[in-house]
């Protein structure tokens, strides 16, 4: 029996990358899938429906069941006729997993307003319009519903994506807020922070590069490797089944063959006192309080990457600190973290 036997998902950016491969496992694993895309240029200009129907071909031509959906989850009305869709073609509704996203790359101080509203209009307004239609389905038939979202790590701070990152931060907040509203239904909410060679990344310098060196850009290279994106659609499948009834919240990376579980906002420490902190007070306490965990760790130069290890990707660095739970699978827990971070102070 596969995992999702009886499912209906509704996917979108759903026609190439990362929407794709989760449209095609999510079939192959029993669902029945919306594929959702406006077949779109890159920075959200034009329309191509031959690219959502593509899939739906795929999808079908291997026994599974899909139909195509090529309308913009920046029109709130437009995600209210997806969910329709799936009523209408399968009778129910039961996974929604927003992916879709466009890039218009800039530095702040030369990004237009137009570039800001695009970006965030599809991915921050075109999460929020899918999952409320469906929200409103999931509470009037309680009886469950997975919510999966796609954030970034460029939420982190990429300096050429102030509207990209916002969004994706965004995100992350709206994921939290879905998954303590909606939990009385049934319903989960999670996030996943994916790392793959897709056109997203050929549109970056360092995919330029890439491809100045390879002849091909990364996405066109990227099959079989590491950088596959049908590596994270597996995360996004257990997500969306029963077994993961009780994960709710929570932010996931996927990069290759790692699953990396995010801390969702949790204290680091707390400075406390029995009264009004002072200026001059937090100036002579924080040095030695709360400076040393704002400290990173040391960087690792490693021969083949691009970028030194920073943070907790240089600790993992470290083969001690994994833990072997099976052949071929292993553990690393940040239990050692600001140990670093006061080792590399004193």
């Amino acid at each position: 029996m596969n995992t999702l036997d009886g499912k209906v998902a509704l996917v979108t950016g759903a026609g190439r990358g990362i929407g794709r491969a989760v449209a095609e496992l999510l079939a192959e694993e029993g669902a029945a899938v919306v594929v959702n895309d406006l077949g779109t240029a890159l920075s959200g200009e034009g329309a191509d429906i031959s690219v959502a129907q593509q899939v739906v071909d795929a999808i079908r031509a291997a026994g599974g069941r899909a139909v195509a959906n090529t309308e913009s989850v920046a029109d709130y009305a437009a995600a209210g006729r997806m969910v329709e869709q799936a009523l209408d073609e399968f009778g129910r509704l039961d996974i929604v997993v927003n992916v879709a996203g466009i890039l218009r790359d800039r530095m702040i101080f030369n990004m237009t307003e137009e570039e800001w509203d695009a970006v965030i209009a599809v991915h921050l307004n075109g999460t929020f319009n899918t999952s409320r239609h469906a929200c409103a389905l999931f509470r009037e038939r309680k009886t469950g519903g997975r919510i999966i979202n796609f954030s970034s790590v460029s939420a982190w701070g990429s300096p050429g994506q102030p509207n990209y990152g916002a969004a994706k931060y965004g995100i992350l907040g709206f994921t939290a807020v879905l998954a303590n509203s909606m939990s009385r239904y049934g319903v989960t909410a999670n996030a996943i922070l994916p790392y793959a060679a897709t056109r997203m990344i050929d549109s970056t310098p360092r995919g330029q590069e890439f491809a100045r060196q390879h002849g091909k850009p990364p996405s066109e290279m990227a099959a079989g490797t590491e950088g596959d994106p049908a590596n994270v659609a597996p995360m996004v499948a257990y997500l969306a089944s029963d077994a993961a009834a009780g994960i709710n919240g929570r932010f996931f990376g996927v990069r290759g063959y790692t699953i990396q579980l995010y801390s969702s906002w949790e204290i680091a420490a707390v400075l406390g006192a029995d009264r009004r902190w002072t200026p001059q007070e937090l100036a002579e306490f924080f040095p030695t309080c709360i400076d040393p965990l704002l400290e990173d760790v040391p960087t690792v130069e490693v021969p083949g990457q691009e970028r030194p290890l920073r943070g907790t990707a240089a600790l993992q660095h470290d083969s001690s600190a994994w833990e072997e739970f099976a052949p071929g699978i292993q553990q690393w827990v940040r239990t050692g973290y600001y140990a670093a971070k006061a080792a590399a102070r004193s």
